[in-house]
């Protein structure tokens, strides 16, 4: 009897590992669309293998929240979700990058591109700014925070709009150059 019931655990065993993954055969899996989505002879982006991998970056995130590969894993699977134009998607897994992995390298990144999907992807502009704010406000070292001031100097603006206050700027940085080159002519003859 105990034989037979040790041969039946021993089985349940077997059939419990074999049915759910291990983190060795999702980090393989991983690695390989990885390849293959990336590789330097894809000449076109593949939705379906994005959508693949992301839902494979956060299974094994969900399956394996504290392992060190699940941070990054959770960055790329938001990167991925930006890229394609999938605002919500991406929003949510920088949200719970944030939530989950606040001290991670990729913290500053993921409240930077937070931002980004907010002003670009989903046309909030408020929550952009606030997040922009936010970046600045907790990364003043970072190398992104002038590009979230310039984001917010531009917030809402057309391409016209920035265009035409660019050329403005150029003329007078010009007229300020000339004048400039003007009194030092003008102070080089008096002596």
């Amino acid at each position: 009897m105990k034989k037979s019931v040790f041969c039946f655990l021993a089985g349940l065993v077997v059939v419990i590992t074999s049915c759910t993954p291990s983190r060795e055969k999702s980090v393989l899996k991983i690695q390989d669309l990885e390849k293959r989505l990336f590789a330097p002879e894809a000449v076109s982006f593949d939705k379906a293998k994005a959508d693949s991998l992301m839902t494979l970056y956060v299974t094994f995130v969900k399956d394996n929240p504290k392992d060190s590969l699940s941070p990054d894993y959770l960055f790329k699977a938001a990167g991925i979700a930006m890229n394609s134009g999938e605002g919500s998607k991406a929003l949510n897994w920088y949200n719970q990058f944030l939530k989950d992995y606040p001290e991670h390298a990729n913290a500053a990144m993921s409240l930077f591109f937070k931002a980004f999907v907010y002003e670009n992807l989903l046309r909030n502009l408020d929550y952009a700014k606030e997040s922009y704010l936010l970046f600045i406000e907790k990364y003043p070292q970072d190398e992104f925070n002038d590009d979230a001031r310039i984001a917010l100097q531009n917030l809402g603006k057309s391409p016209d709009q920035m265009i035409r206050e660019f050329e403005v700027r150029q003329k007078a940085d010009s007229a300020r150059i000339a004048d400039s080159m003007a009194l030092a002519k003008k102070s080089r003859k008096r002596k």
